[in-house]
């Protein structure tokens, strides 16, 4: 890679969820606290959890969470290829930011090659810009089915000549045969890659450990970095994917409930409340009714809403939120949720699945129609029933209109692009902004387009207020902050991060 001084190391995982994309967030805080100039990188994603860009593009929320943890602003190319599924075999393909089709399951190896000149054409920029990159994979190098072609992991630690670390998960058990199974069906180049490895998420006496630590050691030949424990406050930071979500936080007395979508998106908008003392909030999975007890049901975002509405039918929802409707119960449904909440969706061209016009829940007094473009900005707006200043992003398909819009969720103002903690708008800045959301009559019904609106303290304090809760005068942004240099402290202690950084080499092009 000419003109590339920076130096590399990668992340990979002996499965899914051996918590790759923390222990990347951690070494990024850890070596911005040494003083380095880093940036994380991750080839291929597969996520509905997405972030926008300052320019407008879209990215894995991991990925931002982690460009925050080396304190800099997110960037399409650290994470050049997102796949977002719509459904249990197709997915749409975002490059660097933009999404430009739509592809199969069993046609993606194929098309892999392809997109590796834009992971390596990212990979450059970002290398020609910094110090040090930290590379995630994705999923596991042992998935031999899925090497030919691959980009994620081994496929591009060769192709840009990235060292890498091979992280195992302890508490899923079976972590000795993890890496050594690993190291046994990897071919001869792609062992070479490999400097090392890391024992993840460890409970209890470390030293009990210290045989095993060392058979894998002798049985494979690579270098232990270390065995890092459990990280207890990794709940305060955004989960990557659904299947992290809890089953429940909090013991407030203000009870939300959020059902579980099959293609939901985006629910890290949820992170701040259930983080606030106050509040309760419950995520409720397929085959369980919603709470009675709930004071307010949040219908999340969705990556397809059509087929998310017939799985919140199918899972008798529908009614459920009818009765805690008549029960006095509110709703807020966010982008897709929002969709879900009016009288019909519309999908003249077939963008979220068969064309056709479904019937929504009814509870919102507008209508969506679907269209291929998509809407990707950063805003800053003012909710209406607060008259309270929040920021927040747009990322979704579609055009929401009707009576019920007459009464905005929120006035985006007129520098949409603002950046998310400017506040100095004059007040007028929004009274001719455009509206956003709906409300019903009884107000007891809203839907917004806004995500990461709940990240906003000032508003999350005032909209709880609203809604009969009383929140807490903290700080959401400084939470993740301090989080995440607890995180790097906590790698410090207990692994070899001078060795690990060390094992950082110059990117060589092997294409």
């Amino acid at each position: 890679m000419t003109g590339v001084t920076a130096r590399a190391i990668m992340v990979q995982g002996t499965g899914s969820n051996v918590g790759k994309s923390l222990l990347v967030a951690g070494l990024c805080r850890a070596a911005l606290r040494r003083g380095f100039n880093v940036a994380p990188f991750k080839p291929q994603n597969m996520s509905n959890n997405a972030a926008v860009t300052e320019d407008g593009g879209e990215i894995g929320r991991a990925q931002a969470l982690q460009a925050l943890a080396c304190g800099r602003a997110p960037s399409v190319h650290m994470n050049p290829v997102l796949l977002k599924p719509e459904s249990d075999t197709g997915s749409q393909v975002v490059i660097q930011g933009r999404a430009v089709s739509r592809i199969e399951a069993r046609d993606f190896s194929g098309a892999r090659g392809a997109l590796l000149a834009a992971v390596l054409e990212s990979f450059g920029i970002l290398a020609r810009s910094v110090g040090l990159i930290v590379v995630e994979g994705a999923g596991s190098p042992a998935e031999t089915n899925l090497r030919r072609g691959d980009i994620a992991n081994m496929g591009f630690a060769r192709a840009a000549g990235v060292p890498v670390v091979l992280a195992g998960d302890i508490d899923r058990g079976g972590v000795i045969a993890q890496i050594v199974g690993t190291h046994a069906v990897l071919d001869p180049g792609d062992r070479a890659m490999i400097a090392g490895f890391v024992v993840n998420k460890f409970r209890g006496d470390v030293a009990l450990f210290d045989d095993g630590y060392r058979d894998i050691a002798t049985r494979t030949g690579w270098r232990g970095f270390g065995v890092l424990p459990w990280f207890h406050a990794a709940h305060l930071l955004p989960a990557e994917d659904a299947v992290d979500l809890t089953r429940g936080s909090g013991c407030g007395g203000f009870h939300i409930a959020c059902p579980m979508l099959s293609r939901i998106a985006n629910f890290d908008d949820l992170d701040p409340l259930a983080a606030e003392p106050g509040v309760r909030l419950s995520m409720v999975p397929p085959g369980r009714p919603l709470p009675g007890d709930a004071d307010l049901v949040i219908l999340p975002g969705t990556k397809s809403t059509l087929g998310d509405l017939a799985f919140l039918r199918a899972q008798g929802w529908d009614i459920d939120l009818a009765a805690h409707l008549r029960r006095g119960g509110r709703v807020l449904g966010i982008c897709g949720g929002y969709q879900m909440l009016g009288r019909w969706i519309d999908d003249p061209m077939g963008v979220d699945g068969a064309a056709g016009r479904v019937a929504g829940l009814g509870l919102l007094d507008v209508a969506t129609v679907m269209a291929a473009d998509k809407t990707l900005r950063r805003v800053s707006a003012r909710h209406e029933a607060t008259d309270t200043v929040l920021s927040g992003y747009e990322i979704h398909m579609g055009r929401t209109e009707g009576p019920d819009t007459a009464r905005p969720f929120a006035r985006i103002g007129a520098a949409a692009q603002a950046a998310a903690a400017d506040r100095a708008f004059a007040d007028g800045a929004f009274a001719d902004g455009s509206p956003d959301g709906a409300q019903s009559r009884d107000g007891l019904v809203s839907g917004t387009y806004l995500h990461g609106l709940f990240a906003d303290d000032a508003f999350r304090l005032a909209w709880l207020a609203r809604q009969g809760a009383v929140g807490a005068a903290t700080s959401y942004g400084q939470t993740v902050e301090d989080t995440l240099d607890a995180l790097a402290a906590h790698m410090e202690r207990h692994l070899d991060l001078s060795a690990l950084f060390a094992a950082a080499a110059v990117p060589q092009l092997h294409p």
